[in-house]
């Protein structure tokens, strides 16, 4: 049986890593991409990538209406390995942080935090404010992977599809899933 992975990806700048971060899942013939996404994910998509967010309907196994708070992915019986959004705007954040569960995407992530399943959140925002880093803290005493999409230089990377497919790898790192497109330090 595949392993399930939720992929919510809400309307914080950096689109481009959901879209890699699901790249790389289906990689794997054992995991499956379920995709949820925001209305403000939408907008951001089509203006950072000058395409409709629906090209990434191919890159997902099943695709999930946010206003459908009764989709398989809202209820704690159905099995998923558990759930990344990236990015994850701070709305997102301060709203699991609340357990304000009024979308797919916050109802999934409350589930999994119920569940006591992996959450990891690739959070995009600078600078943080006190208010972000008070809902980041609640959410980390909780369990919840708190993943700043922050460049790192250590590997070189030979621009800025390589950042980006490193964040994704590190994000995959939390499932224990191995990214072949990760440049990982050698010491």
């Amino acid at each position: 049986m595949k392993e399930k992975i939720i992929v919510g990806i809400s309307g914080a700048s950096g689109v481009i890593l959901g879209k890699e971060l699901m790249l790389q899942i289906k990689k794997y013939s054992d995991v499956e991409v379920h995709l949820v996404y925001t209305k403000a994910a939408e907008k951001t998509y089509m203006q950072e990538q000058k395409e409709s967010i629906t090209s990434l309907h191919d890159l997902a196994d099943k695709v999930y209406d946010n206003e459908n708070i009764s989709a398989s992915i809202a209820s704690g019986t159905y099995k998923t390995k558990g759930m990344i959004i990236l990015p994850c705007s701070m709305k997102s954040v301060a709203g699991i942080a609340c357990g304000y569960s009024d979308t797919l995407l916050l109802r999934a992530a409350d589930v999994v935090i119920k569940e006591h399943r992996k959450l990891v959140l690739g959070v995009r925002e600078c600078p943080f404010s006190s208010i972000h880093l008070e809902n980041m803290y609640k959410l980390s005493q909780m369990g919840v992977v708190i993943l700043p999409t922050v460049m790192s230089f250590y590997q070189q990377p030979d621009g800025l599809a390589s950042c980006v497919r490193h964040i994704a790898g590190k994000c995959l790192d939390q499932f224990d899933i191995s990214s072949d497109d990760m440049n990982r330090w050698e010491g």
